[in-house]
């Protein structure tokens, strides 16, 4: 979406084309039709003029964020231009000088409060510089009084339009604007608490890299002296792997930020491989051609991660601990989607997630879809949540192969 201050430019363009036309139309229809004496080498000239600095601002605008006092300055421009067309039209006897109004209102709307009482007092200068030096109107088929009543009515009808259209979309545009405030304010929020939670999360590797290295040593002597019994030396060694890969994961937050991340790298078949260590109860179901050699950020695994665990928790709540996994590379993009065989969601509460602390499941912490947004926002990828045909819930995402390549 364009910034506030160039979709105020442009609709500046759009009302200047309109009343580029409407002069022109209006000068016809005086001229012709009334029956009125008007200069028309001033009047002819103005609109010349009006239209070609519209043509050049509406060339120059694209894709611009102007300063308010740039803004200022096309006002500036329009309130000359509109005090020379009345002044040669009538002056204070012309019913169109209102249409000052206009710009002070549009101005009220999109600048500053101290710029908009720099266009109030233009528009007061203008109009009062039209009424003193004004050209007094000649001729003419109708007398003073009933022109100044059909050019009131046309004028209202014309305002009328100018306000519903151009004003309802620039405050269309600034409730847009304040709508993206609020979603930046809640990410910033969200992100601040991510960082303090890292903060902590290193802090507490530290203490616990010692209990973890005891408890891996403890579980590698229990399983020697039950090497006669082969069901609990299965059990230990799943114990083993599941300590080896926590210690691992706590040396990665104790490492200083640079060392992890350098080696924060892994595959999807090294994350897949760690998943199905942790849940060996749930059936995984994947797609033949998955790239399960693609290197991957660490954050990208986790996401991974979080996603089958979540399909992994709905399944089993629903008696059926199944989830089919399909991820594939396309143009350029890593596409994947997790599909859980559990109740499904409300579409009323379809909306995933994105801060801390708020977590759907009883024993949650909230942690892991937050995480998982901000990896998402912060590779440009997209996050999504669909229903199931049957029964269940199909979340999937997709991340620009380039990003993660520049993450590396």
């Amino acid at each position: 979406m364009d910034s506030p201050d160039t979709s105020f430019l442009r609709t500046l363009c759009s009302l200047r084309w309109l009343a580029t036309a409407g002069q022109a139309i209006a000068i016809v229809i005086a001229t012709w039709l009334l029956g009125l004496d008007l200069p028309q080498l001033p009047l002819w000239s103005g609109v010349c003029v009006l239209a070609l600095f519209n043509l050049y601002v509406q060339l120059r605008v694209h894709g611009s964020n102007p300063a308010p006092l740039t803004a200022f300055g096309h006002i500036l421009v329009d309130v000359i231009m509109l005090t020379w067309m009345v002044g040669w039209s009538g002056g204070i006897a012309n019913p169109f000088g209102s249409l000052f109004l206009i710009l002070i209102a549009l101005a009220a709307l999109a600048l500053p409060r101290r710029w908009t009482h720099a266009v109030a007092a233009t528009c007061v200068a203008g109009y009062a510089a039209s009424a003193a030096f004004g050209r007094p109107l000649h001729g003419g088929h109708l007398d003073a009084v009933h022109l100044l009543l059909w050019g009131t009515a046309t004028n209202f009808l014309l305002s009328s339009v100018v306000v519903l259209v151009f004003a309802t979309r620039l405050a269309a545009a600034l409730r847009e604007r304040e709508n993206q405030l609020a979603l930046l304010r809640e990410r910033f929020v969200r992100n601040e608490g991510i960082v303090a939670l890292a903060t902590h999360a290193a802090s507490v590797a530290h203490e616990l890299n010692t209990p973890l290295a005891t408890m891996t040593l403890l579980t590698d002597d229990i399983a020697e002296q039950c090497a006669d019994t082969p069901e609990l030396r299965d059990d230990l060694e799943t114990l083993s792997g599941l300590l080896v890969q926590c210690r691992e994961r706590v040396l990665a937050l104790a490492a200083p930020a640079e060392g992890a991340r350098n080696r924060a790298r892994t595959t999807i078949g090294n994350v897949l491989e760690q998943w199905r260590l942790v849940r060996p109860t749930v059936q995984l179901q994947r797609n033949a051609d998955a790239p399960l050699q693609l290197t991957l950020d660490a954050s990208v695994g986790h996401l991974l991660q979080v996603l089958l665990n979540n399909a992994a928790d709905a399944g089993e709540q629903a008696g059926q601990a199944q989830v089919d996994l399909d991820i594939r590379v396309h143009d350029g993009q890593l596409h994947g989607e997790v599909r859980d065989y559990g109740p499904g969601f409300n579409a009323n509460q379809a909306a995933l997630p994105g801060t801390l602390f708020n977590s759907g499941k009883t024993h949650g912490m909230g942690v892991g879809l937050a995480l998982s947004h901000a990896t998402i926002e912060r590779l440009h990828g997209e996050l999504w949540m669909r229903p199931a045909e049957g029964r269940g819930t199909r979340v999937g995402f997709r991340l620009p192969l380039a990003n993660l390549e520049a993450n590396a």
